[in-house]
C-alpha cells in the first residue's frame, strides 16, 4: 500500500485493485494504490507547442503554397474552457465536446497512456496538417497572404471537433509564414511595387512643376518692381527678356522631357505588368494542357479496360475453343480410325476363323466321301435335287399367270426335255453321273 502524489499538470490514471475494473482518474492531489496490484499510468497536462507545415499545396486557382504554423494545444480538464472568449460558431462546436470535459479526459487518457509526449504531438499535428491542406484547396492566395488571422481562425474552427474527440484542446493556431516556389507572392509584390514608384514619380514632377512655376511667379514679381523703379534702362529689360525666354524654354525642354520620362516609365511599367499576366497565363495553360493530356490518358485507359481487353478476352475465348474443336476433331479421327481397324481386324480374325472352319468342314466333308465313297455322293446329290429344282422353278415362281399356246402336249414335251437336261448340268456341275447314281437305288430306272 502506498500513497500517490501528483502534481497539478499531470493526470494519473489508477486502477485493477483486487480484480475490480473500475478506473479513478486524478488531477493533481493524491491517492492510494497497492503496490504490484494497482495500475498506476501518468499522462503529462502541459501545453504542447505543433508547427505544422503544408508544402506545395494547390490552392482553389491551382498556386502551389507551403505554409507553415504554430499551435499550442493540450489535453483537456473540466474547467479547460471556461473563461475563454470564443465566437458563436466556435461556442457551438467547444460547448458540445466541452460539457463532457471529465469524460473526455478519460478519453483522452484511454487513447495516449502509454505513449510518449512526441508521440502524441505526431497523432495531433497529423491531424491539423490534414484540415489545414484541406482549407488550403478552398481559397485564393490572396484570402490566405492578406487575411491570415481569418485563415488561422477558420483552421482552428474546423480542427477543433475532431482533435475534441481525442481529449484535445487547441489554445491557438497562428500562421507563422506563406510563401511559394513559383514567385506567384513575388509576382503581386512587384506589381504593387510598381504602383507606388509611378504615384512617387508623379508627385516629384508635380513637385518641380509647382517649384518652377512659383519661382517663375517671384522672379517676374521682382522683375515688375524693378521696371517700375528703374523705367529708363531698356537695355536690361531687353536681356531680362531674352533671359526670361531662354528660361521659359528651358522649362518647356524640362516639363516635356520629364513629361516622356514619366511615360516612358509607365509604359515599362505596363510592359512588366503584362509580361507577368503572360507567365501567369502560360503556368494556366500548362496546367490546362496536364490536365487535358491527364484526361487523355484517362480516357486510353478506359478504353483499353471497356473494349481492347474484353476483345483480347473474347479472342482468346474463340481461340481456345476453336483448339478444343480441333484437338476434339483429330482425336475423334483418331478413335474412329482405331475403331475401324479393330473392327477390321475383328473382322479380319473371323474371316479367318470362318475359313478355318470351313476348311476343315470341308476336309471332315473329304473324309467321309472317301470313307462312304458314292453313297455319301449320292446322299450329297439327293439332298441337292430339292435346292437345285427350286432354283430352276424360281422364275416360274414369280410368274402370275402361264398362258400355254399349242396345246397340253407341247407342255409336257418341254417339261420332259427341262427334266432330261438335269443330269448331265449336275455332271458338269459336280462329276456326278446321276443316272448311275439313282440306277444303283433299288426299285430305281435309269
Amino acid at each position: 500500500l502506498g500513497a500517490l502524489t501528483h502534481p497539478l499538470l499531470r493526470s494519473c490514471l489508477a486502477g485493477g485493485c483486487c480484480g475490480s475494473t473500475k478506473k479513478r482518474t486524478i488531477v493533481g492531489g493524491w491517492a492510494w494504490a497497492w503496490w504490484l496490484v494497482t495500475d498506476v499510468q501518468r499522462l503529462s497536462l502541459n501545453v504542447m507547442t505543433l508547427n505544422p507545415m503544408c508544402e506545395n499545396v494547390e490552392t482553389a486557382q491551382g498556386v502551389p503554397l507551403t505554409v507553415t504554423g504554430v499551435a499550442q494545444c493540450k489535453i483537456m480538464k473540466s474547467s479547460s474552457y471556461k473563461n475563454k472568449d470564443y465566437t458563436n460558431d466556435e461556442m457551438m462546436n467547444v460547448y458540445y465536446f466541452h460539457h463532457q470535459a471529465d469524460e473526455l479526459l478519460g478519453t483522452a487518457s484511454e487513447q495516449f497512456l502509454g505513449k510518449s509526449v512526441k508521440e502524441i504531438k505526431q497523432t495531433i499535428l497529423q491531424t491539423l496538417e490534414g484540415h489545414l491542406r484541406a482549407i488550403l484547396g478552398t481559397l485564393t492566395v490572396e484570402e490566405v497572404y492578406k487575411d491570415r488571422d481569418q485563415f488561422a481562425a477558420l483552421v482552428r474552427e474546423v480542427a477543433a471537433p475532431d482533435v475534441g474527440r481525442m481529449g484535445i484542446e487547441i489554445l491557438s493556431f497562428t500562421i507563422k509564414d506563406v510563401y511559394d516556389d513559383v514567385q506567384y507572392l513575388a509576382s503581386l509584390g512587384k506589381a504593387q511595387t510598381a504602383v507606388v514608384k509611378r504615384d512617387a514619380d508623379a508627385g516629384v514632377a508635380e513637385a518641380k512643376r509647382d517649384a518652377g512655376i512659383r519661382e517663375a511667379e517671384c522672379e517676374k514679381s521682382a522683375m515688375d518692381v524693378k521696371y517700375s523703379t528703374d523705367t529708363k534702362i531698356e537695355d536690361n529689360t531687353r536681356m531680362y527678356k531674352l533671359q526670361k525666354a531662354n528660361f521659359d524654354q528651358e522649362i518647356n525642354t524640362a516639363k516635356a522631357e520629364s513629361q516622356l520620362a514619366y511615360e516612358l516609365q509607365a509604359a515599362k511599367i505596363r510592359q512588366k505588368i503584362r509580361n507577368e499576366e503572360i507567365q501567369i497565363d502560360v503556368v494556366e495553360r500548362r496546367k490546362q494542357i496536364e490536365i487535358q493530356s491527364q484526361e487523355v490518358q484517362r480516357k486510353d485507359r478506359e478504353l483499353i479496360g471497356t473494349v481492347k481487353l474484353p476483345a483480347e478476352a473474347e479472342a482468346y475465348r474463340v481461340q481456345t475453343i476453336a483448339q478444343g474443336k480441333q484437338s476434339q476433331t483429330i482425336e475423334g479421327a483418331r478413335a474412329e480410325a482405331e475403331r475401324i481397324r479393330k473392327i477390321g481386324s475383328a473382322e479380319a480374325h473371323a474371316i479367318e476363323l470362318v475359313g478355318k472352319a470351313e476348311a476343315e468342314r470341308m476336309r471332315m466333308k473329304a473324309n467321309v466321301y472317301k470313307q462312304y465313297g458314292d453313297a455319301a455322293i449320292m446322299n450329297i446329290v439327293l439332298e441337292s435335287l430339292p435346292k437345285i429344282a427350286a432354283e430352276v422353278a424360281a422364275p416360274l415362281a414369280k410368274t402370275d399367270e402361264i398362258v400355254l399356246i399349242g396345246g397340253n402336249d407341247n407342255v409336257t414335251n418341254d417339261v420332259t426335255r427341262l427334266v432330261a437336261q438335269l443330269p448331265p448340268s449336275i455332271n458338269a456341275l459336280t462329276g456326278v453321273d446321276l443316272s448311275k447314281v439313282l440306277s444303283k437305288i433299288p426299285g430305281a430306272k435309269a
